[in-house]
């Protein structure tokens, strides 16, 4: 695994433990500010909970779990995923800078939105990373290359040696039958 890997899955993903604990820890802080976005996702998303706070305490801990198997490098590419899949609505909830209503105040969370749109595309990135390792994709289409190469080689082999022992066997039918033999 590269230094680059190393250090940055940690850092990429210490936001999202962070903040994962803080929703864990005290949801009802955020839970006003998520009301416009998690309504509508759980009214076409069945399994999740009815109440905002519950969603927002789900949500963190998702980060949390996803931010601490990222930032260790285990299912890194699934849990930045997941991480992505808690980052858009998080950020929509979060960081309505075009609803703010003084321009200091619409600044900053233009600011805080950009930077969650950065931590997306880190996301992407990291989703898409194999680590230099073949992604299961491509392992699937190779070991399925091979098998068709290997069956054509099984099948000149059979046709090859077919051939040969059916004129061997062809020359034994007309020869006389030896007793005892």
């Amino acid at each position: 695994m590269s230094l680059l890997r190393v250090a940055g899955r940690p850092l990429l993903a210490s936001m999202f433990v962070a903040g994962g604990m803080n929703s864990l820890r005290s949801p009802e802080a955020v839970a006003t500010a998520a009301e416009p976005v998690v309504r509508p996702i759980t009214e076409r998303v069945a399994v999740l909970p009815d109440r905002t706070e519950q969603v927002v305490r789900l949500s963190g801990g998702v980060q949390v779990v996803a931010g601490v198997l990222l930032g260790l490098g285990r299912f890194p590419r699934l849990s930045a995923v997941a991480l992505a899949a808690t980052l858009v609505p998080t950020t929509l909830a979060g960081h309505r800078f075009w609803e703010a209503e003084d321009d200091a105040g619409r600044v900053q969370q233009r600011i805080h939105f950009l930077k969650n749109l950065s931590m997306l595309g880190g996301l992407l990135i990291a989703a898409d990373d194999t680590g230099g390792a073949p992604s299961l994709l491509w392992r699937g289409r190779h070991t399925a290359h091979e098998l068709r190469r290997e069956a054509r080689l099984v099948r000149r082999s059979v046709r090859a040696t077919a051939r040969p022992a059916a004129a061997v066997g062809g020359l034994r039918a007309k020869l006389p039958v030896r007793n005892g033999a």
